[in-house]
């Protein structure tokens, strides 16, 4: 019988290791390369996030930021979420709205929302900063800045 108890502790044992690799690992799927973006002398638009919604446990897309941007940016071919202490990604536009979770955008702007990977929130909350997180001033979309009379040019 003391066998069947060294295989429940391996077993757990290799659950939690491949669970820590999991968290732990990065992926990087960004559309654009945000280093040479954020590191360029390209001058940028920003907006921070009005409201940030931070619920892992409730599974996939409920750790997001919710901002505000200029309708001139709905056709911005990326942008660029930054959370601190978390990192950058950058991402397309999509979906737009105009009454999210009970924020209204003002006529001349839409509403986004964008999320960070569960478990990269499941990550940083076992890390403690999950107050951090949570705080919208920690959250940004970074632009390129759109200059006046111009628009985009979509390929």
């Amino acid at each position: 019988m003391w066998w069947k108890q060294s295989y429940i502790v391996i077993l757990l044992l290799v659950l939690s290791t491949l669970t820590i690799l999991y968290l732990w690992t990065p992926l990087d799927d960004s559309d654009c390369n945000v280093e040479s973006f954020l590191a360029s002398k390209t001058e940028t638009y920003q907006v921070q996030a009005t409201k940030v919604v931070v619920k892992p446990w409730l599974g996939e897309h409920h750790v997001y930021g919710i901002f505000i941007v200029p309708d001139e940016y709905k056709e911005a071919p990326f942008f660029v979420l930054t959370v601190k202490g978390i990192g950058s990604d950058c991402e397309r536009p999509f979906g737009h709205f105009q009454n999210f979770e009970g924020i209204t955008a003002l006529p001349g702007t839409h509403i986004i929302r964008d999320y960070i990977r569960t478990r990269t929130a499941l990550r940083i909350i076992l890390q403690g900063m999950y107050t951090q997180v949570k705080e919208p001033q920690n959250w940004t979309l970074t632009y390129p800045l759109l200059k006046p009379g111009k628009t985009w040019k979509l390929h």
